[in-house]
């Protein structure tokens, strides 16, 4: 479980192909010791991956062909940055909002503007992920908890303030780039519960 909260910004030293799948190297220097851990979880850009090796200011971590594809770490080179988040760890301040760090789908920034010294970012996602996404409520974007402005359909608007430009990889992207999102938890959660309720006998456990 994470919070939307980076610590920092990794970038990625080496790619390896490993039996179809593949085998990031990621220095990421802004993980402490105690991260690092065969077997810790970390955010990249949003996605939950296993650290499996201990390397020289960082770890590598193996992606399978599922997570390539259904995420925009599959389009990532050497050199590119990636936003990087521990795993949240008990008693540590909950700053941003639960992250799973499972992507639900591949959103595209449609446009920047400039508002005072903040970039308010307009966001399309994918039709199916529409329905989660609220005004004032909470969405990932590669990693980064924002809050909602405004939603119209498919689109969204974030209000991304200096700090979080500097300190994340948002801050590099521009119109047309593919971004990795996540949705509100409670809100999946949320639509069960009420499917369950509309449909009870559906929501019934097989005997």
């Amino acid at each position: 479980m994470f919070t939307g909260i980076v610590t920092g910004i990794g970038e990625i030293q080496a790619i390896t192909p490993k039996g179809g799948d593949q085998r990031f190297q990621i220095v990421a220097e802004c993980l402490a010791e105690r991260d690092l851990e065969i077997g810790a979880s970390v955010a990249v850009s949003g996605v939950c991956l296993t650290v499996v090796e201990r390397i020289a200011g960082g770890f590598a971590t193996d992606l399978s062909t599922e997570t390539l594809t259904l995420t925009t770490l599959g389009q990532r080179k050497v050199g590119s940055a990636v936003n990087i988040e521990p795993a949240l760890r008990a008693g540590d301040a909950l700053g941003g909002h639960w992250v799973s760090g499972h992507v639900d789908g591949i959103a595209t920034l449609e446009s920047m503007q400039a508002s005072a010294r903040s970039q308010v970012m307009r966001f399309r996602v994918p039709q199916v992920l529409a329905r989660y996404v609220a005004g004032k409520g909470s969405v990932t974007v590669d990693g980064v908890s924002l809050t909602v402005n405004e939603v119209a359909g498919a689109e969204f608007t974030v209000n991304v303030i200096p700090h979080t430009l500097e300190q994340t990889t948002l801050g590099e992207l521009e119109a047309g780039a593919p971004v990795n999102v996540e949705v509100d938890i409670l809100a999946r959660y949320l639509e069960r519960l009420l499917d369950a309720r509309n449909h009870p006998q559906a929501a019934e456990a097989p005997q």
